[in-house]
C-alpha cells in the first residue's frame, strides 16, 4: 500500500469550559488533523496540537510544514514508518508536532491495513486498563473544588491540580484544600506550567508539606535544570518535567543532574508515538515515573494514539492524561471511552476510533496554503 494524499486540517474546536494554567488559557482547541490516504482507499488519521508555548507551533505552522513533509512521502510504502520518519528528518529540522501527527495517521493506515491494533504495531501490550489524570484547572478556588468532588465521584483515582496562576501561598492554600476533599489513596500532583521562580516554587513545596502531593511537575523553566534540582533537593514531593522533555537526551540531563524523579511525555514534542514509546521504556531503565499525556483540548484521534502508548510502556506509574474529555464536541464518530477514571485499551484495526468527516468540516479554519515540490 503506497501513500497517495497527505492532507492537514487545520481545527479549532469548542471546550466544555476554559483551562486556565500559568501562560495559558485554552478556551478553544486549535489542532491539526492529518488525513493520509493509501492508494487502496484505506484512510488514516493523526492530530498534533497547536502548542505555542509548549512546541513553538502554530495550527499555520503545523499546516504548512505537513504541506512541507508530504513531497517526501507521497508514493512510499505507507507499512515503511521508519524510513518515513527517517525522511522527515532529511527533509525539515525539528517541526515535532507536524511529524506526530503524520507518524500517528501512518500507524492508524496501517493498522487499518493490516487488521491489528496500533499497539501491537509498538510492541507487546502490557495492561489494558489504565488510570486517567483528572485535571482541575479553571481558575476558579469552588469551581476546582466542586470538580474535585465530582471526579472523585466519577471513581478518578489520580489527579492534577493546575498552580503557578496565583500567588505561591494562595495556589498552596487551594491544594491543600483540594488534597482534603480528595481525601488518602488517590494520587494527586500539581503542575506549574514553569509557573513559578525558584524562589516562589520552593515557598509552593514548602506550604504544601504533608498535605498529600505524591509529585509536582514542571515548578520552573523548562530550560532551567538548576532550578529544578534545587526543588527536588528541598522537598520530598517528587519532582516531574514536561515542558522540559523534547528528546531522549532531555530525559537522560533531568535524570542526571536529580532534577526530575519523572516525566509527563508527549507526542507532538518529541515526534511521534514511535519516540513516545522509546521514552517510556528509557525511563523504565533509569527508574523515573511516567505520565502519558494528551495538550490540552486534543480530540480522540490524539487521545487514542496515547491510549495504545500507554498499553505498551513498561510503567505508568503517574497515569494517562487524556483530553478528549475536555471538548463540547470531539471529532470522532464514539469517543474514546474514559468511564469511572480509567480507560480500556482499543483492540480495534488502527487507532480504533472513527473520525466524523462532517464533524471534522464544521470546525474546519481555513488556512491558506502554496504548493510544494
Amino acid at each position: 500500500m503506497q501513500i497517495k494524499t497527505i492532507e492537514p486540517i487545520a481545527l479549532s474546536l469548542p471546550m466544555r469550559k476554559p483551562v486556565i494554567m500559568a501562560g495559558e488559557e485554552v478556551r478553544r482547541a486549535d489542532n491539526v488533523l492529518v488525513r493520509i490516504e493509501g492508494d487502496n482507499g484505506v484512510i488514516g488519521w493523526g492530530e498534533a496540537a497547536a502548542a505555542p508555548v509548549m512546541t513553538g507551533d502554530t495550527l499555520e505552522s503545523i499546516v504548512s510544514a505537513v504541506h512541507h513533509l508530504s513531497a517526501v512521502l507521497r508514493g512510499r510504502d505507507a507499512a515503511d514508518i521508519d524510513g518515513a520518519l527517517a525522511a522527515m528528518e532529511a527533509r525539515m529540522y525539528g517541526n515535532h508536532g507536524a511529524k506526530a501527527a503524520i507518524e500517528i495517521a501512518l500507524h492508524d493506515l496501517t493498522g487499518r491495513a493490516a487488521g491489528k491494533p496500533v499497539h501491537a504495531l509498538l510492541g507487546e501490550k502490557k495492561r489494558s486498563r489504565m488510570p486517567l489524570l483528572g485535571v482541575i484547572g479553571g481558575g476558579d478556588h469552588d469551581g476546582d473544588l466542586r470538580d474535585a468532588q465530582t471526579k472523585k465521584a466519577d471513581g478518578f483515582t489520580a489527579y492534577k491540580i493546575k498552580v503557578g496562576i496565583d500567588t505561591p501561598e494562595n495556589d498552596a492554600a487551594r491544594t491543600r484544600e483540594i488534597c482534603k476533599v480528595l481525601g488518602a489513596g488517590m494520587l494527586i500532583s500539581a503542575d506549574a506550567n514553569q509557573g513559578y521562580s525558584t524562589g516562589q516554587a520552593l515557598s509552593y513545596v514548602r506550604a504544601v508539606k504533608g498535605s498529600g502531593l505524591d509529585f509536582f511537575e514542571q515548578p520552573v523553566a523548562a530550560d532551567d535544570l538548576a532550578g529544578m534540582a534545587a526543588v527536588a533537593a528541598a522537598t520530598d514531593i517528587a519532582i516531574g518535567s514536561d515542558e522540559g522533555i523534547h528528546s531522549l537526551e532531555d530525559i537522560k540531563r533531568h535524570h542526571e543532574r536529580k532534577a526530575a524523579r519523572g516525566v509527563s511525555l508527549k507526542a507532538i514534542k518529541l515526534g511521534g508515538i514511535r519516540a513516545l514509546t522509546e521514552a517510556g521504556r528509557l525511563c523504565d531503565r533509569l527508574g523515573m515515573r511516567v505520565n502519558i499525556s494528551c495538550k490540552t483540548g486534543e480530540s480522540s484521534v490524539a487521545c487514542a494514539a496515547a491510549l495504545h502508548v500507554a498499553c505498551v510502556i513498561p510503567d505508568i506509574a503517574w497515569g494517562l492524561t487524556l483530553t478528549h474529555t475536555g471538548l463540547a464536541e470531539d471529532v470522532a464518530v464514539h469517543p474514546v471511552p474514559a468511564g469511572k477514571g480509567h480507560a480500556e485499551s482499543l483492540d480495534r484495526p488502527g487507532l480504533g476510533i472513527n473520525v466524523d468527516e462532517d464533524r471534522v468540516h464544521r470546525h474546519r479554519v481555513p488556512i491558506p496554503s502554496r504548493n510544494v515540490a
